[in-house]
C-alpha cells in the first residue's frame, strides 16, 4: 500500500506541487530543521518508495523498515500543510514494525536464511498492531461524541449535500435525517469496530462493515488512500490460517516453492535477556504514550476545535469545517508606515487557505514576514493580521488579538493567548 502511495504521490506531481514550488514551508515546532532539499525531494521519494517494497517481500527487512520509517517520516514532518492523521498512522505503525520479527516466513530473508524462518511468533508482536489499530479507531469515535456531531449533525450537513452528484445516493444526501444517520452512524461504528474485529463471532461481520464505510467514505471524501489503508490493516485481526493462504497462492503465482516456509519452528524469546526486557518495556510505554497523548488538549483553555492547541495526532478525523480570513500588514517601528501584504506573493493557494483558520500557522507566517521584510529595509517590522474564522457553520468572528505584534510571540506549548476566545462551547470529547 505505501509504494502504491508513493507511486501515486509522486505520478500527480505533487512532490512539484507541495514541496518543491512553494517558497516557503510551514515546519513543526521543534522540528524546523525538517525542510525539502530541492530537486532530491524526488530521491527521498524514491529512497521510501523503495524501502516500502522491500519491507512489502521481506529483503534485507531491518534495514528496510529503518529505511521507510525515516525517510517518510521526513515527508511527513517537511510541510505541516500536508498533515494528514493517516500519514501519522503510517509512521507510527512503521516505528512498531522496527521491532517486530515480521520477515519470519513468507519472506525473501526468510527464504534464502533459515535460521530467521519462524513458523510461530509471540502473539503479542501481533496484539500491538491491534491495539494501535483499535485506538485509531475507538479515539476517533471517541472525539465524534461532541455536540456539533451529533446534535448539529456538523460538518455533514456542510459537506454531504456537496455531493448531490454522485449516483444513487446523491439526492439524498440533502435529506436531514441522513445527514443525522451519517453523523450517528460513523460515531457507532469507529467506537464498536475494534471490538466486533477482536471477537471471532463477528469478525467477518465487522470486515464487511469496515470495507462498506471506507468506500463509503472514499467515494464522498477525498481523502486519498487512507481507506484502503484502513481496510488492508484490519485483515491483523483475522487469524494466521487466512495470511497463510494468501500469502501462499501469492507465492504460487509467482512460482515459488511455498512448502519451504513450511519448516520452521517456534520464535523463541528469552523473556530474561536485558535487550529483550529493554525492548518490551520501551514498547509498552510507546503504546501507554500512545493512549495518553491524544488527551492532551485537556491541558490548555476554551475550545478545541478553536484553538487546535493539542487537535493534531490525536485521531480527530475529519470533525470540523473551517475557513478563515487573514489579511497581513508590516509596520515600520519608526516611520509607522504600514503595508499591507498580498498572501499570494509568499504562499501556494493551498498554504493560504490552509493557513487563514490555523493559529501555528500564522504565528510562522508571521515571523517569515517579519524576516523578509526586515531584509528589504523596514525598521524592526511589527506584524499584525486582521484575521476571521467560521467553524462548523457559524458566523465568522474575529480570530486573533489584531492588536498583538505577532512578530514578537514565539511558539511553544503553552497556551497562544493571542487567540481570541471562541464565546461559544461544543461540549463532549
Amino acid at each position: 500500500m505505501m509504494l502504491f502511495s508513493i507511486i501515486r504521490f509522486i505520478s500527480y506531481g505533487w512532490v512539484d506541487k507541495f514541496y518543491i514550488q512553494p517558497k516557503f514551508h510551514f515546519t513543526y515546532y521543534g522540528f524546523e530543521w525538517v525542510k525539502p532539499i530541492g530537486i532530491y525531494t524526488y530521491l527521498l521519494f524514491i529512497i521510501c518508495g523503495l524501502s516500502a517494497f522491500f519491507v512489502a517481500i521481506g529483503y534485507k527487512y531491518k534495514i528496510a523498515i529503518i529505511t521507510f520509517f525515516l525517510s517518510f517520516t521526513y515527508i511527513e514532518l517537511m510541510d505541516k500543510t500536508t498533515y494528514l492523521n493517516h500519514y501519522y498512522f503510517i509512521s507510527v505503525i512503521s516505528f512498531i514494525l522496527i521491532f517486530l520479527p515480521a520477515n519470519a516466513t513468507h519472506s525473501v530473508d526468510a527464504y534464502k536464511n533459515t535460521k530467521i524462518r519462524f513458523q510461530e511468533v509471540p502473539s503479542w508482536t501481533i496484539d500491538i498492531l491491534k491495539l494501535m489499530l483499535a485506538i485509531v479507531y475507538f479515539y476517533a469515535g471517541l472525539a465524534k461524541l461532541n455536540s456539533d456531531w451529533l446534535i448539529e449533525a456538523m460538518p455533514l450537513k456542510i459537506w454531504l449535500p456537496n455531493q448531490s452528484n454522485i449516483p444513487l445516493i446523491g439526492s439524498f444526501l440533502h435529506e436531514t435525517w441522513i445527514q443525522y444517520a451519517f453523523s450517528w452512524t460513523g460515531a457507532i461504528y469507529d467506537l464498536s469496530i475494534p471490538f466486533l474485529l477482536y471477537n471471532k463471532r463477528t469478525r467477518n461481520f465487522a470486515f464487511f462493515l469496515v470495507v462498506i464505510f471506507h468506500i463509503l467514505t472514499k467515494i464522498l471524501f477525498p481523502i486519498g488512500v487512507f481507506p484502503y489503508v484502513m481496510i488492508i490493516s484490519t485483515l491483523i485481526f483475522f487469524d494466521a490460517s487466512l495470511h497463510k493462504k494468501c500469502m501462499d497462492f501469492i507465492l504460487k503465482i509467482i512460482q515459488v516453492d511455498f512448502t519451504q516456509f513450511s519448516n520452521g519452528l517456534s520464535f523463541k524469546v528469552d523473556t530474561n535477556r536485558l535487550s529483550t526486557k529493554i525492548k518490551l518495556t520501551f514498547l509498552a510505554l510507546f503504546m501507554v504514550f500512545q493512549l495518553i497523548f491524544p488527551f492532551r488538549y485537556m491541558l490548555y483553555p476554551d475550545e478545541l476545535f478553536w484553538t487546535e492547541e493539542g487537535f493534531r495526532f490525536s485521531w480527530r478525523v475529519m470533525l470540523m469545517e473551517k475557513a478563515g480570513y487573514a489579511q497581513f500588514y508590516v509596520i515600520d517601528s519608526k516611520t509607522k508606515r504600514k503595508t499591507y501584504i498580498d498572501n499570494s506573493r509568499f504562499l501556494t493557494p493551498f498554504q493560504e487557505k490552509q493557513m487563514s483558520f490555523q493559529p501555528d500557522f500564522i504565528l510562522q507566517y508571521a515571523h517569515y514576514l517579519h524576516d523578509y521584510y526586515k531584509e528589504t529595509g523596514i525598521n524592526e517590522p511589527i506584524v499584525k493580521v486582521d484575521s476571521y474564522v467560521a467553524l462548523n457553520g457559524r458566523l465568522s468572528k474575529r480570530y486573533i488579538d489584531p492588536n498583538i505584534d505577532l512578530a514578537k510571540e514565539y511558539e511553544s506549548f503553552q497556551h497562544k493567548t493571542w487567540i481570541l476566545p471562541f464565546n461559544d462551547e461544543i461540549k463532549g470529547f
